[in-house]
């Protein structure tokens, strides 16, 4: 165990979380873009990056809000000397002026709708274009009209990297000694887990977690590992597109999928030093084909399971946005912060729904196409090690780009349980409503249970639980066996169309179990 004092221990190198914004910042600059657009949350990130820049460069910087108006941060006793909270006015304001100066607009975005307000800008980014200088445009959202679009050059706001988180952690926690002492008792192995836990939040979030774990007991140690785990999880269940999923303590919490198992042990050790010597890259991804309920969420929670990485969930309906460019920017966003994450398995759930228009005739003006090639672009050029899980139910409105060998390691289909395997599933779910399996006829149950899935099992042994506990009595045979029976199964009431996707699946497909 390594013991740090907080004031003697925490010398850390001086590098800004920004240097690596405010170094690619400088070089769109240089090369002569004079509109830039960010859209970001982090605000303070964003002003503090390009007030850098100005220090640094010795550029004249302006900044203007709807409440304070124009103002001049970095020189006193410039201020403009009338009212320029109206953006119309500020923007002519500076249109007029024709300096070369860097002028930081924040949440301008939905004033354009307006059509003075529109017009000053346009004149402000033809004046910025001719005088060498730049207008910065920072919102939370993407809602610059088509009109703005076409002269402004996009920025994004990466995540922090290791270096950098480090570097947070280490200044968060210095702060916080020098307010009050604080101890520090944490093994190398134990600050590393710390740090890699806390990849994926912003800079801001990331000083959030940890004064949130030191503040109340003034220790930072190996029971703050968890805290930070469940601070992290809180504030990326914030956002409406990635969520984070508890997957099961151990791989025998799930019945069959024999093969797709041993795949996954075969892959376990793909991600180590000594994989790439012996020539073998990193497995990207596999897609999950299947019928309804038989488990290809399980097969993701399953994949989480045994390499122990974190799940993330991509939720595609929260991608979509009525404004022009939103959509698009979730995803970019979504695909960062789980890179950012890494190691970590990202879980797309029915990836044909966000999609679907892809694979037709566009109906969309074309979003799902443009949001379709993005996400075919990161599978195909990412490096960080993100595991990409991607489920369907309807092959029908699957691009046929998807399917192409090459996009991921394997493609699988997940069928309806066999024999053994409802056994298993029976043995798992009894046991997990407090019940002893062995008190059952397992094969009794499973050929009576032929061609349900692994969610009808479940709701027939809950069903069964329901009958008993209303009668006051334990559970019997019988009461499973009877809500068998009542409750015909999806093979049943679709049966052609379950017949049709294994006869799809039959040679293109390698089977789950």
């Amino acid at each position: 165990m390594t013991r740090l004092r907080a004031g003697a221990g925490l010398r850390y190198h001086r590098a800004n979380m920004s240097d690596q914004h405010i170094d690619r910042f400088a070089r769109l600059l240089a090369c002569g873009h004079s509109a830039v657009a960010i859209t970001s949350t982090e605000e303070a990130e964003v002003v503090e990056m390009v007030r850098t820049h100005c220090r640094q460069r010795g550029d004249f910087l302006w900044e203007w809000d709807l409440i304070g108006g124009l103002r001049c941060p970095l020189s006193a006793g410039s201020e403009p000397s009338s009212d320029t909270t109206n953006p119309a006015g500020a923007m002519f304001y500076l249109a007029r002026r024709e300096l070369p100066s860097v002028m930081l607009l924040l949440d301008l975005g939905p004033h354009l709708s307006d059509p003075h307000t529109l017009r000053a800008l346009r004149a402000l980014l033809e004046s910025a274009r001719r005088c060498n200088g730049c207008v910065v445009l920072c919102d939370a959202a993407d809602a610059l009209p088509p009109v703005v679009k076409a002269h402004v050059t996009p920025f994004e706001m990466s995540l922090p990297r290791r270096e950098q988180i480090e570097n947070i952690v280490r200044r968060t926690l210095k702060e916080l000694h020098r307010r009050s002492p604080i101890e520090i008792e944490l093994s190398t192995r134990q600050y590393e887990l710390i740090i890699k836990n806390l990849g994926g939040l912003s800079t801001r979030q990331i000083e959030q977690v940890v004064r949130e774990v030191v503040i109340e007991d003034r220790r930072f140690d190996c029971e703050d590992i968890n805290h930070v785990l469940a601070g992290k999880r809180r504030l990326m269940s914030q956002s409406t597109v990635l969520e984070y999923v508890e997957s099961p303590a151990s791989l025998d919490d799930i019945g069959g999928l024999g093969r797709l198992k041993t795949w996954l042990a075969q892959r376990e050790r793909s991600f180590e030093d000594a994989a790439s010597d012996f020539g073998l890259l990193p497995p990207r991804g596999v897609l999950m084909l299947g019928v309804q309920g038989a488990g290809k969420s399980l097969c993701a929670k399953a994949i989480a399971t045994a390499w122990k990485r974190p799940l993330l969930r991509m939720d595609p309906g929260a991608l979509y946005d009525r404004f022009v460019g939103e959509s698009e920017r979730r995803l970019r966003e979504a695909l960062r912060q789980a890179e950012a994450s890494a190691p970590v398995v990202l879980w797309i759930d029915e990836i044909e729904k966000a999609f679907a228009s892809a694979a037709a005739q566009s109906t969309d003006g074309g979003l799902s196409q443009r949001m379709f090639g993005t996400l075919l672009t990161w599978m195909q050029d990412h490096s960080e090690p993100v595991f990409l899980v991607a489920t369907a139910n309807n092959i029908d409105a699957l691009p046929p780009e998807l399917l192409r060998k090459g996009r991921f390691d394997e493609v699988f289909f997940v069928d309806l349980p066999t024999d053994a395997a409802r056994r298993q599933i029976f043995a798992i779910h009894l046991r997990r409503r407090k019940q002893d399996p062995a008190k059952f006829d397992l094969s009794e149950l499973a050929d009576a249970s032929e061609g349900f899935s692994g969610a009808e099992i479940e709701q027939a042994v809950l069903s069964g639980l329901h009958a008993a506990f209303a009668e006051q009595r334990h559970l019997t045979q019988r009461d499973v066996l009877e809500s068998l029976r009542t409750s015909p199964p999806l093979a049943v009431t679709m049966a052609e169309r379950v017949q049709a996707l294994r006869r799809w699946a039959r040679g293109r497909c390698v089977p789950a179990d």
